[in-house]
């Protein structure tokens, strides 16, 4: 299947908290077969940032950040056998959106594969003049990164086709053990870009957690954290890149895992820094949310806290050894279920049947 995937860029991570998950998906839809062309806007920040060099598995296609560059991407997507266009590029997503389904013919099927699908159906509830609620109808499917049934439930009402969840995943070539790093040692890290839904939820269960155990190290690494006012004992990394993930999560005792707000509230919807983490065998401690024991098993696989007093309490009574145990048996679980080999067969499947089920066109 020849696939064109237009989405945010798939060369690095900066500010792009779905690049490892498109990275993963599509290096394991490539790896089954199907030609994979992803086109990402031509901006600064992409090669400033880079962590990754363009892939052998997918051409990549970086064009200009006008109409016109829309234009090109919109008229090249008609050779390919599936179009999806993946949310939150930053730029002409509406375009984008309104266009490609005028692409939909019998044998070529265009996708809306949502990587925020929570903040985005809160941001629809809110808003009657979305131009999502148009838009959605007219796309042969929807995929979402999380949210499981509630999510899909909305989905549907609010006009989509079919939707179906694709969850975050890990790839175990990039994301697994290595010796600790002295660099970031740490008893406690985290690893997220500061986003205002989920800010409070860093200072309840990090910040004021580092306060009260001023004797422990804690870390935050992301972008963003540089201009806000930490606790003594927390240290701020900065945007790290993809290459260092391990070094970060096999470093600290216990890695933080903090979901923004609208995802913990709907639940069924792991991080892609949670699998990441599981794939380095980190002990993970992860904010609760509906849905979480789906993924890994309570005290055995992961660590829950539901407010700061959890956090400490866990913290206080984990050494080296359970930390250990558990970072050991979310591996396990991880590579057992949730590798993007899982994910990439799922989709597969998913993409054959929309395309063998071509719907008519109404817009």
């Amino acid at each position: 299947m020849r696939i064109a995937f237009i989405g945010s860029s798939l060369v690095t991570s900066y500010r792009n908290g779905s690049a490892t998950y498109c990275r993963g998906v599509l290096r394991a839809l490539a790896e089954r077969g199907h030609r994979i062309t992803l086109y990402e806007p031509n901006t600064r920040e992409r090669e400033l940032h880079r962590d990754i060099p363009n892939p052998d598995w997918a051409r990549i296609v970086a064009y200009p950040v006008d109409r016109a560059g829309v234009a090109g991407v919109i008229d090249k997507a008609r050779s390919a056998d599936t179009i999806i266009k993946a949310s939150g590029i930053g730029a002409f997503d509406t375009l984008f959106e309104a266009s490609l389904p005028g692409l939909r013919r019998p044998g070529r099927s265009v996708i809306f594969w949502d990587m925020e699908p929570a903040v985005t159906l809160e941001r629809v509830r809110g808003d009657v003049n979305d131009p999502l609620r148009v838009l959605l109808p007219l796309f042969d499917l929807v995929l979402i990164r999380g949210g499981g049934r509630p999510a899909v439930a909305r989905y549907l009402k609010l006009g989509a086709r079919a939707c179906v969840p694709i969850y975050n995943a890990v790839d175990p070539r990039v994301h697994h053990p290595i010796p600790t790093d002295e660099r970031f040692a740490a008893d406690v890290a985290f690893l997220g870009d500061l986003a205002p839904d989920r800010a409070p939820r860093v200072v309840e269960l990090l910040f004021a957690v580092a306060e009260t155990l001023p004797h422990r190290r804690f870390q935050v690494a992301g972008s963003g954290w540089d201009g806000v006012t930490l606790p003594a004992n927390v240290r701020s990394l900065g945007h790290v890149r993809t290459a260092d993930h391990n070094a970060v999560n096999c470093s600290a005792l216990a890695v933080l895992s903090i979901a923004r707000t609208p995802m913990a509230r709907d639940g069924l919807a792991p991080s892609s820094r949670m699998f990441e983490a599981a794939g380095a065998a980190a002990c993970i401690i992860s904010d609760d949310w509906p849905g979480l024991a789906s993924f890994f098993e309570p005290d055995t696989e992961i660590l829950v806290a539901n407010d700061r007093s959890d956090v400490i309490d866990h913290l206080e009574t984990l050494d080296a050894a359970r930390a250990g145990a558990i970072g050991v048996a979310a591996r396990r679980r991880a590579l057992g279920m949730h590798t993007f080999v899982h994910r990439a067969a799922l989709v597969e499947a998913v993409l054959t049947r929309t395309r063998a089920q071509p719907l008519e066109v109404r817009i």
